[in-house]
């Protein structure tokens, strides 16, 4: 019982290792020079990427994204720890991709993130939140998208009749965006008044500061 217990702890502490390692901003540095916090929304992901430092390299960020979270949440399964714990290190992962330890604990959104974990515990739940992406990608702006899909997923789930533990895996995923939107890396907010609260609105729905997505992701 001891060693499973201390296995389970050495999943979840590796799961967010591997997700504290910031994809995003090596490559910015390795191929652009550019440091992905000082950048659009401030954050390390694929859509700084994308637009401050070369469309292609897009792929590779978040092909690895989604794997550093993935391969966790599968040795979990695969090591016959239950899937409670394959969820736990899927979500220490996305834990460390949004506040690695290697970058002072500002990360990125963790969406990449997000889709590995879903790829293997819950497939359906991942073609689920493509779909809503795809949508927000067409349309020009996949963050307000991004809150639909984790909004709906845990209900999805319910209705998928899938294990509890995946209800609460999709729960957890969205309480971790709506806390990382409002914290926003620590940009500063406004002082107390309705500019403030305006802010922390347009952080929950927009993911960002200003109405204009095009103008705030070419900061």
């Amino acid at each position: 019982m001891r060693e499973v217990a201390f296995e389970r702890i050495l999943l979840i502490a590796a799961g967010y290792l591997a997700g504290s390692i910031p994809t995003a901003y090596l490559v910015g540095r390795w191929v652009k020079g550019v440091d992905g916090r000082q950048r659009g929304r401030g954050t390390v992901s694929g859509s700084t990427v994308y637009e401050h430092v070369a469309r292609w390299a897009v792929v590779p960020v978040g092909l690895f994204d989604i794997a550093k979270a993935a391969l966790p949440s599968w040795l979990g399964l695969h090591l016959n720890l239950g899937t409670a714990t394959a969820a736990a290190a899927g979500l220490a992962a996305i834990a460390g991709h949004s506040r690695p330890v290697f970058l002072c604990f500002t990360g990125g959104r963790g969406l990449g993130c997000f889709l590995g974990v879903l790829l293997v515990i819950f497939p359906w739940g991942c073609l689920w939140t493509l779909g809503f992406l795809a949508v927000g990608w067409r349309l020009g702006d996949s963050a307000p998208f991004a809150l639909l899909a984790l909004l709906s997923r845990p209900l999805f789930a319910r209705w998928m009749s899938v294990p509890e533990g995946v209800t609460g895996l999709s729960a957890a995923m969205l309480l971790l965006t709506l806390v990382k939107r409002v914290e926003a890396n620590g940009r500063p907010l406004p002082p107390p008044g309705p500019e403030r609260v305006s802010v922390i609105i347009r952080h929950l729905l927009w993911d960002r500061d200003i109405a204009s997505h095009r103008d705030w992701i070419r900061q």
